[in-house]
């Protein structure tokens, strides 16, 4: 019976931890062009149009013979400095999850693509639900002047992914069901 339950637990944390797997967005750095150092792309302003979040996706796409792809830090990326990376990538199609919330700063070791511009700073940021932000509140007749509006704000009370915590809380009660019969 104790193994029974050791291993509804096993499960049970299996599933919280896939359930959380597929939820983030997949981004192709540069979009249709991909990593160039062409000048067909301002990465940064790419990356400032976009907000990412734990558990989202990057791939940067790029001809392995002429690019490269490395992970740096904020010092190495400001000075294009290709001697101490945190990480290298030569495949042509890297694909990066993003795991915690931070800047990751990412930059083309070619010689002369990071002066050229080959370089993006991506900010994560923990992901905010859409049940989390508030819904304007419609403020009674007449307590408003004409031109003005209630703004929404956001709530800065915790918030639970229903979803996860549903699939969660089923496949937990189908392992006790099933080591209780």
């Amino acid at each position: 019976m104790a193994l029974q339950n050791t291993i509804a637990l096993i499960f049970f944390v299996m599933m919280m931890v896939l359930s959380g797997v597929c939820l983030g967005d997949v981004y192709k750095v540069g979009d249709y062009d991909g990593w160039t150092s062409r000048g067909l792309v301002d990465y940064n302003k790419w990356a400032s149009t976009k907000e990412f979040h734990v558990g989202d996706t990057l791939i940067f796409a790029y001809n392995s013979q002429f690019h490269n792809l490395m992970q740096v830090t904020k010092q190495d990326f400001e000075s294009c400095n290709t001697t101490a990376a945190i990480a290298v990538y030569t495949s042509g199609s890297d694909t990066i999850t993003l795991k915690r919330p931070d800047h990751y700063y990412f930059l083309c070791g070619a010689p002369g693509h990071c002066q050229a511009g080959q370089k993006v700073d991506i900010k994560v940021t923990l992901p905010i639900p859409q049940s989390s932000l508030a819904s304007p509140n419609p403020a009674p007749q007449g307590s408003l002047p004409s031109d003005s509006h209630p703004s929404s704000t956001l709530s800065s009370a915790p918030t639970i992914y229903f979803s996860k915590l549903g699939l969660a809380v089923t496949t937990l009660v189908l392992c006790l069901l099933r080591a209780v019969f």
